[in-house]
């Protein structure tokens, strides 16, 4: 079979044409050439080329005319809302006289007058007794788990938790740290169990376990199974608090629970929970994050976290942005956007299986979609959807539906496990009915492209755009990708 095509080459739409390009051997700058450190330095970015997985810091084009965005984090549409932007700018013409930056460092005479009543006015919001605001949800999850764990607890913590968890993690005073199956209710019971069989410090309650979960995990899209988890930890702990979650809730904000105040509010938990993590940069149309947590846990980061007793305090415009936006939340404006959401996942699982194709596909191994199963028994869907297929095709899925002007993003290693690639693709208020019917439609189109190419009844060994693609790269000069 063929591999090339006689149509032009075309790369692919987007910036992932500079993420391409950029995997070129870069040619060393003269005053750079003579020079170890950077020598090395460019070595190790060489490394990262050849595995086609070099990220490139360029301008995003899923907002661009006739390109359909299902990756952006914006999933309510607060980013580039009217009603939000003139929302923030009302919190700003309330207050005139605000000073742009900070004034000082969080611990020493940072913390002002607006700042304290907003932290309060969020931990309320999510049912908690206090709370404290970081520059991003990265750095809170790090000063969450280099202040609390103290040395002799025991830090348990879900597979797939985010790098940031982790980031803090192997940071902790903590020495034990062990992992549980993800989102494995049997596997959380098992490894718990094994924890207090041999931690007698533990069994005697006088030291802790501390759990890390996520509400929403950000490459699967599927849901922890948070009161279940709580009830083996009751198992053991007998009623003596020697079992505390921390949950990170960046994907739910806005999304799930009422109002979208997140996972832990929609099951009722509050009072479950020591502590809770949300970040802003979604579905808020802000930025930073947020730690809710008791008095006490607020008062070990500001006394262990490193991160926060040596960082400026969170400027007014940077705190009004994000008020704004629960003011939003708060008064319902988002309640109908977060019921779009719902619609239109329900929508895409509802096109997709009812598919004349879709049997066949999964069989042959060219399509699988985990949270398919079982979809209309859940009690409410998730915006993230990870799409498979056979390891080796996943390249020329992207490639076929980037071609097809709908916007998602390839995750490949070390942002997922290896052997994990997948295409991740996020719904979002603002997307509708006849966009999600034509990108599963897209799809469907490369699963039979495909299923002519394995019985032998195509010409070619490479579908359409991948062909386009590869084309253009040869011309370029480029490799990797996927290109035979």
């Amino acid at each position: 079979m063929a591999t090339d095509h006689p149509e032009p080459a075309a790369p692919p739409v987007g910036p992932f044409i500079f993420r391409i390009l950029d995997t070129k051997s870069q040619e060393p700058q003269a005053a750079h050439a003579q020079s170890t450190f950077y020598r090395n330095l460019d070595e190790a970015l060489d490394l990262r080329r050849s595995s086609s997985n070099f990220y490139s810091v360029v301008e995003n084009t899923w907002d661009a005319d006739g390109i359909t965005d299902f990756y952006s984090g914006d999933m309510l549409g607060l980013g580039k809302s009217d009603v939000r932007r003139a929302e923030f700018l009302a919190e700003l013409g309330r207050f005139p006289d605000f000073t742009v930056g900070p004034t000082g460092a969080r611990v020493i005479d940072g913390t002002y007058s607006y700042l304290k009543k907003s932290e309060l006015e969020i931990a309320s919001f999510h049912g908690a007794e206090h709370g404290m605001l970081m520059s991003s949800a990265f750095e809170a999850n790090v000063a969450v788990w280099t202040a609390v764990p103290r040395p002799g607890d025991v830090i348990l913590y879900d597979a797939l938790v985010h790098a940031s968890t982790r980031e803090g993690i192997k940071q902790s005073l903590a020495i034990d740290k062990v992992e549980f199956p993800h989102n494995s209710v049997d596997g959380f019971r098992r490894v718990l169990g094994d924890i207090f069989a041999s931690n007698r410090l533990v069994r005697e309650a006088k030291r802790t376990v501390l759990v890390a979960v996520e509400s929403i995990y950000s490459m699967d899209g599927d849901v922890c199974p948070l009161q279940e988890l709580l009830e083996v930890a009751d198992e053991f702990s007998r009623g003596q608090g020697n079992v505390q979650f921390v949950v990170d809730e960046a994907h739910s904000l806005g999304v799930i629970g009422p109002k979208g105040a997140g996972l832990v509010c929609e099951l009722g938990l509050q009072k479950e929970i020591a502590i809770v993590v949300h970040s802003y940069g979604k579905a808020l149309g802000a930025v930073g994050g947020f730690v809710l947590a008791s008095t006490s846990i607020r008062d070990m980061m500001a006394n262990f976290a490193r991160s926060i007793i040596y960082s400026t305090s969170p400027s007014f415009p940077f705190v009004a942005a994000i008020k704004s936006g629960y003011k939003l939340l708060r008064d319902g404006h988002t309640e109908e956007a977060q019921e779009r959401i719902q619609h239109l996942v329900r929508f895409f699982f509802e096109t997709l299986t009812s598919h004349s194709v879709w049997p066949a596909a999964q069989q042959m191994g060219l399509l699988l979609v985990p949270l398919a199963k079982d979809w209309e028994e859940r009690p409410f869907l998730t915006h993230i959807i990870p799409i498979f297929t056979r390891q080796k095709y996943n390249w020329w899925l992207f490639f076929h539906i980037l071609d097809s002007n709908f916007c998602t993003f390839p995750m490949e290693h070390p942002i997922v496990p290896l052997g994990q690639r997948r295409i991740r693709a996020v719904l979002h208020a603002y997307n509708t009915e006849d966009e999600v019917r034509k990108f599963v439609n897209a799809i469907f189109t490369w699963v039979e492209e495909m299923v002519s190419i394995e019985n032998g009844s195509s010409e070619y060994a490479v579908p359409h755009a991948a062909r386009r693609v590869y084309a253009w790269m040869a011309q370029e000069k480029l490799t990797g990708f996927g290109k035979p």
